[in-house]
């Protein structure tokens, strides 16, 4: 175990770096010439349904299974010729918690560190400084078993950080958490990377993805299928719209049609059950709510509420794995795809 500061190597700026890499189990082909990169100090999101191929990729990179083809590439190390080295330069947290429940939380971080090769002394150093920054302190002598689902993921990922690894892999580590939990851990994985970390996110929570990754890469039968920032992302695949709510179905069917005469495309959208009729507009730009408020006036239509609203990185997914994949439906059935 070895602090970074310590090490004196070249720099690297792309802590991943995959390249064309295929993964075949018999006849099923889970990996399908997957190229990526993952700048240093960044959040890599990689996104996609079950079977899309997330985790795989993450045990190929973290040297647990070998690419059928390809080369890859983790802290400048290749996963193969160089899986001994890597180990000690990254950290994993899985889906589920891996530490031992009949431990202690401080015991715990301190196996780990002994087997990562530091003294008793640096090893408890090292304990007793995650438990602090994890807000496990207080919890450090009680027995794993006895800690909520939050703390033992937040313990988890505590484990993953013993030996200063270079690239952190978090394979769907908030699944089976409640909304405090979650929300606890992005703040987490956020400071991590403030501290200069590079992650590999991989989830299913697109709301997840949105906040935390600095590029998105999206998976869908072993392909890459689309990659970029969420705004690009956002932008290939929909418009902003208006939103505009109505008291009742009088003004619903006034508004739109003096919507429509005004040379726009609305469409009623649903019901708002605390405040009435939603009427949606697509539009290019921003500017164009304006002018959907001068055409409301103009027909002496008063809206309970206006908003201009982003496409969401749901309708991009949707969007983009309806070709891709048979189970998904077209892009507008948004209650397909709840986080």
């Amino acid at each position: 175990m070895s602090d970074p500061a310590q090490r004196k190597e070249a720099v690297v700026t792309h802590f991943v770096e995959v390249e064309a890499v295929t993964k075949s189990f018999g006849k099923v082909r889970a990996l399908d010439d997957v190229s990526l990169q993952v700048p240093r100090g960044t959040v890599c999101g990689l996104l996609g349904h079950n079977g899309a191929g997330k985790t795989t990729l993450v045990n190929v990179l973290t040297t647990l299974v070998a690419p059928t083809s390809g080369r890859a590439r983790v802290a400048g190390l290749d996963v193969q010729r160089d899986a001994v080295a890597l180990r000690s330069r990254i950290g994993l947290t899985g889906q589920f918690a891996s530490v031992d429940e009949q431990l202690s939380g401080f015991r715990n971080l301190i196996l780990i560190a002994r087997l990562l090769g530091a003294s008793t002394k640096a090893a408890k150093a090292r304990a007793d400084e995650l438990l602090t920054a994890f807000g496990l302190r207080e919890a450090a002598a009680r027995p794993a078993k006895t800690y909520s689902g939050g703390m033992r993921r937040r313990l988890d990922l505590a484990a993953s950080l013993v030996g200063y690894p270079d690239v952190i892999f978090l394979d769907e580590p908030t699944t089976g958490l409640d909304p405090a939990a979650r929300i606890a851990m992005w703040e987490i994985v956020e400071q991590l990377v403030r501290d200069g970390s590079t992650v590999l996110l991989t989830t299913q929570m697109l709301d997840e993805a949105d906040r935390l990754a600095d590029k998105i890469v999206v998976l869908a039968q072993g392909k890459v299928i689309a990659a970029g920032t969420a705004a690009s992302l956002k932008a290939q695949v929909g418009k902003r719209t208006v939103t505009v709510t109505l008291a009742g179905a009088a003004d619903s069917g006034r508004a739109e049609e003096a919507v429509r005469r005004a040379g726009m495309v609305p469409r009623m959208s649903g019901v708002d059950e605390q405040a009435g009729l939603v009427l949606t507009v697509p539009v290019e730009k921003s500017t164009d709510l304006a002018r959907v408020v001068r055409v409301l006036d103009e027909a002496a239509i008063e809206p309970v509420e206006l908003a201009l609203v982003d496409p969401r990185l749901d309708d991009v997914y949707l969007a983009l794995s309806a070709g891709s994949r048979p189970d998904v439906p077209a892009a507008g059935h948004r209650e397909a795809l709840t986080p």
